[in-house]
């Protein structure tokens, strides 16, 4: 069995509900400072993914439900869309595969597209409720 760290979504409220609490190193044989590393980069090239009809990155959307990175450096997204209808669906998965996969020392990059929970606009962070003006 892999073990694996996961990364919570920008959303405190959102990812209690999603995945436990990442605590790096203490499940991964990857070393804590090279595990936080990876965590940071891959995090950083999240925010590089924008959804072509939001002005803001689908990290701070939260649309990243969770990321789990194996001890073979292969990681695994579970992201969901504003909508099953979303414009984007086709382009938004490869664009996360690409930016995660661009992380030095990440290895194989799976993007799984999930339903449950769906998103809603409570999952976003301060910093894209401020973008959106959406106090």
């Amino acid at each position: 069995m892999t073990e694996s760290a996961q990364i919570k979504s920008p959303s405190a409220e959102a990812a209690d509900e999603i995945a436990p609490a990442a605590n790096p190193g203490s499940d991964s044989a990857l070393p804590e400072a090279e595990l936080a590393r990876m965590t940071d980069d891959i995090i950083a090239a999240l925010k590089t993914v924008f959804d072509p009809e939001i002005p803001a990155d689908i990290y701070e959307l939260g649309l990243i439900y969770r990321i789990d990175i194996a001890d073979d450096r292969g990681v695994n997204v579970d992201m969901t869309l504003t909508t099953p209808n979303c414009p984007a669906a086709q382009d938004l998965p490869g664009s996360v595969e690409n930016a995660v996969a661009s992380v030095p020392g990440v290895g194989v990059v799976k993007v799984n597209i999930v339903w449950d929970p769906p998103w809603d606009p409570s999952r976003m962070s301060e910093e894209a409720r401020a973008v959106l003006n959406m106090w």
